[in-house]
């Protein structure tokens, strides 16, 4: 094992003590590539036209997409520690390449989203959790901005990914557009994998020196089923779920609110979604810094209370007014991007690095509920009032819900230890 180490280090440059920040670096531009599935809205009115199919069913591949993304961290997140990230990014990578290729030679959608949604979407479940867990292991003392900054290209990926996309579908056409991004996702993939690995048992930061806080938290380690058995695990569940639900719900609508509500022109609602897809980015080592300088509670309860606010502005003085719709849709994008980063940097701090993986495997199951239900929810609620402004009667509900699970159920070691 040492060797195995030795050579990737020489190979790659990746020093313990200098280097470290190399595996956040590869980690971030491997979520740049899966987060490519925020982009499938280029697809979906190039396959409507393609098949002739609804534009309800052109959005089946990205809803399955999502369900199977927490499927597969639930099934992979315990073999993290067992195999090592290299293992199990390079078995997911050659899903996620594999699912997008057998997407261009897709017969119909059902096929489609079998391949896109059923394999490709299961295999950036199996990788996503291997970078989060290579930077969770080797930054004890920053982990919350770690995190933040690996999941960062997961957010920001539709910036880089669209335009790519669309240019490949005018150029080549649809499905092949599918099948040339899988061959390059294969081979991206696979050689981002080779360096991922954990630190040597019981390796810390040369000349760290943790705070109170930090060595209150080094003295949790608990396992799933020790995670279970407390208040936090469910308070933490719930939280990301209420905060996948509210953020996929808006994701799903924020172009066509900007048009049928706000007045903009369909124009400037698309640029408008690349600036909340920037706000998205930002939110993870934004939220991420913020549980390394404060708590998973204090941090989640900010989260939902800027949520509230946004929503508020919105429900009351959204109508006809862009500049309310583009601050307000800013906040809500960063919130969703930062609880993607308070997620696994708040399971690591409430309950210890050690069984991080398969432990976060179940908290990401959270993530997945709230992506069908935040996806079906807005719909149907644009579908029997006329307008995407009652929307957010829910979200301020689910908000303040939000708020008080935080406050009362993320709880540090003193409660853990009461439960």
């Amino acid at each position: 094992m040492g060797t195995q180490h030795g050579s990737a280090e020489r190979a790659f440059g990746l020093r313990p003590e200098h280097g470290r920040w190399g595996f956040v670096v590869l980690g971030l531009v491997i979520n740049l590539c899966l987060g490519a599935v925020y982009a499938f809205s280029v697809f979906k009115a190039p396959l409507i036209a393609h098949w002739g199919i609804s534009a309800t069913a052109s959005g089946f591949p990205f809803m399955v997409f999502l369900a199977m993304f927490a499927v597969g961290m639930a099934v992979t997140g315990p073999h993290i520690a067992r195999y090592g990230p290299r293992r199990v990014s390079l078995v997911g990578g050659s899903l996620v390449g594999l699912g997008w290729l057998l997407s261009g030679f897709a017969p119909n959608i059902g096929v489609l989203t079998l391949c896109y949604g059923g394999i490709a979407g299961g295999g950036v479940g199996v990788l996503y959790g291997c970078p989060i867990a290579t930077s969770t292991a080797w930054f004890p003392d920053r982990r919350g901005l770690a995190v933040g900054l690996t999941v960062l290209g997961f957010g920001i990926s539709p910036l880089v990914t669209a335009p790519i996309i669309a240019s490949l579908i005018a150029a080549q056409g649809v499905l092949p557009t599918f099948a040339i991004l899988g061959v390059a996702f294969l081979v991206l993939l696979a050689l981002l994998a080779l360096p991922l690995r954990f630190p040597c048992p019981g390796w810390v930061p040369a000349g760290w020196v943790p705070t109170a806080k930090q060595k209150a938290r080094a003295g949790i380690e608990l396992d799933r089923g020790q995670m279970m058995r407390t208040a936090a695990f469910y308070a933490l569940w719930a939280g990301f779920m209420l905060g996948s639900v509210v953020g996929l719900m808006v994701v799903s609508f924020s172009k066509d609110f900007g048009v049928e509500v706000a007045g903009a022109s369909p124009g400037l609602a698309t640029l408008a979604v690349s600036l909340f897809a920037v706000f998205n980015g930002a939110g993870r080592p934004a939220f991420g810094w913020l549980i390394d300088r404060t708590s998973p509670r204090f941090a989640a309860a900010t989260s939902f209370s800027l949520i509230l606010l946004a929503a508020a502005t919105l429900y009351g003085w959204g109508q006809g007014n862009l500049a309310v719709y583009l601050v307000a849709f800013s906040v809500l994008w960063l919130n969703l991007g930062g609880w993607v980063a308070m997620a696994p940097a708040s399971t690591a701090a409430l309950f210890g690095p050690k069984h991080y993986p398969r432990n976060f495997a179940l908290v990401f199951s959270g993530y997945g509920v709230g992506a069908i239900v935040g996806t079906l929810l807005s719909g149907a609620i644009r579908d029997a009032t006329g307008s995407y402004l009652p929307v957010f009667l829910p979200v301020m509900g689910l908000a303040a819900l939000g708020i008080a699970i935080s406050l009362l159920g993320l709880r540090t070691r003193a409660s853990l230890a009461a439960v």
